[in-house]
């Protein structure tokens, strides 16, 4: 048998390079042709497809009563979502940039996190609360934060962030399959990365709750998701120079977190730096390093380390790059792990 007539080939020859937005697009598609309970409402998503263009051609498609513009009201709309969900739909909500989403916090946290245990399990909310995050596009004041502290901390939400196109789609497609509400955080400076895929038979990828190694090392762990994974991966690659074998943990799920995973990885590796936009005072490298330490101290040979987003609201596009965690941040972090340690 060929190569080009194997199974093997047969799934190779339908990759074709796709962005992480088309990938997006193409989980909500399916999910709309799948189940007619599945609508898409938010501002801008049905004529315009979307401000990043990720719900492009939906409304044409499904038309305006399941993909639906609404009014410039965040709270208005997860109200609505909330109320779709409690009679069987399964709302997929666009919060158009990731500080838009404030106004609607007060629905998020007292109605949409709550139902299921209000109700003793009787009346889930599967909604689904698409966040593009993060920054890296030089967005003005309200485009570009890291909010997910505020959800990891909101008991009853599951929280996730894709960083590959073949995750952005599996994880889409299990969110809005999923029967509990899920923020999914979309890293808007990686709706343009590429990678060979295929639309007609996705590659399966990992649940969500799951972490995975994107790249194996022995000297040290670095502990990521989102938008910072691309970033360690670069870190892990310059760091060969230096001598350290680095390896990337990419949680994609922050609730619920896989500590089966982080912690195998430490207690190999004996070492640990956390790695996000957001901000590091009360950010998600607190809990992550909280839960490495407790986990594994007898394991570690430094403390574990956060290189993270500066304590401030987020500055200016001028001024970002120097507020991102970056290459060289993320190097000199690992080079403050107490190495002579081991001298």
């Amino acid at each position: 048998m060929t190569t080009a007539t194997s199974p093997a080939g047969a799934a190779a020859a339908l990759l074709k390079p796709a962005t992480m937005a088309q990938a997006l697009q193409r989980a909500m598609r399916d999910a709309m042709a799948e189940d007619p309970t599945v609508h898409v409402l938010g501002e801008d998503v049905g004529t315009l497809g979307g401000v990043f263009r990720v719900t492009d051609g939906l409304a044409k498609e499904f038309g305006e009563d399941r993909c639906t513009d609404t009014p410039l009201a965040e709270a208005g709309i997860l109200g609505t979502a909330v109320g779709m969900a409690m009679y069987g739909l399964r709302p997929v909500v666009e919060m158009q940039f990731d500080a838009f989403a404030y106004p609607a916090f007060e629905q998020l946290i007292s109605h949409v996190s709550r139902m299921r245990n209000r109700t003793r399990g009787a009346l889930p909310l599967p909604i689904t609360v698409r966040v593009p995050y993060g920054g890296g596009i030089g967005g003005v004041e309200h485009h570009s934060d890291s909010s997910e502290a505020y959800y990891m901390a909101t008991p009853g939400l599951h929280v996730v962030a894709p960083a590959t196109v073949e995750d952005a789609y599996g994880l889409l497609r299990a969110a809005i399959a999923s029967d509990d509400p899920v923020v999914f955080l979309e890293p808007k400076r990686l709706y343009w990365s590429k990678a060979a895929w295929s639309p007609e038979a996705p590659a399966a990828v990992e649940p969500i709750g799951r972490a995975v190694v994107r790249r194996s090392g022995r000297s040290a762990t670095l502990i990521t998701y989102g938008p910072s994974v691309p970033v360690c991966l670069e870190a892990a690659e310059a760091a060969v120079a230096e001598g350290w074998d680095l390896e990337v943990v990419d949680l994609r799920s922050l609730v619920p977190f896989d500590d089966a995973t982080v912690c195998d990885s430490v207690r190999r590796t004996g070492r640990a730096v956390v790695v996000h936009e957001s901000t590091g005072f009360g950010g998600p490298g607190g809990e992550i390093a909280a839960r490495v330490t407790e986990r594994c101290f007898h394991h570690l040979e430094a403390p574990v380390l956060r290189v993270a987003g500066f304590d401030i609201p987020y500055p200016p596009p001028m001024l970002e790059r120097h507020h991102l965690p970056g290459v060289d941040r993320v190097l000199d972090a690992v080079a403050r792990l107490q190495w002579e340690a081991e001298s």
